[in-house]
C-alpha cells in the first residue's frame, strides 16, 4: 500500500507521460481503498491499532473513493463526464 502511494506521488511529481497526474492520483486513491480492504480483512494489526477498525475503514474508504472520483473528473479532458458539474462551473464563473 505504501509503495503504491509512493509510486503514485512519484508519477505525479515527475510527470513522465500525458495524463500522468490522473494515473498517479488514481494510484494514490487505489492504495487508500486497498488499505481499507486490508484493514477489514486482516484480523489483528497488533501494535498498529491506534484507532478502531470502523474508523480506519470509513476514513480510508471515503478518502480513497473521493480521490479516485476527483481524478476521473479533473480537467482537461475528464475520463468521467458528469453534466451537472459543467452547469455548476458555468453558473459560478458567469
Amino acid at each position: 500500500m505504501l509503495c503504491a502511494a509512493g509510486l503514485g506521488l512519484l508519477i505525479v511529481v515527475l510527470d513522465p507521460f500525458d495524463q500522468a497526474f490522473r494515473i498517479g492520483t488514481i494510484l494514490i486513491g487505489g492504495a487508500l481503498i486497498a488499505g481499507a480492504v486490508l484493514r477489514w480483512v486482516v484480523p489483528s494489526v497488533g501494535m498498529l491499532a491506534v484507532r478502531s477498525r470502523f474508523t480506519d475503514l470509513v476514513t480510508y474508504g471515503v478518502m480513497g473513493t473521493l480521490i479516485v472520483g476527483l481524478a476521473l473528473v479533473a480537467q482537461p479532458k475528464p475520463w468521467l463526464d458528469i453534466p451537472i458539474l459543467e452547469d455548476a462551473v458555468r453558473f459560478t464563473i458567469r
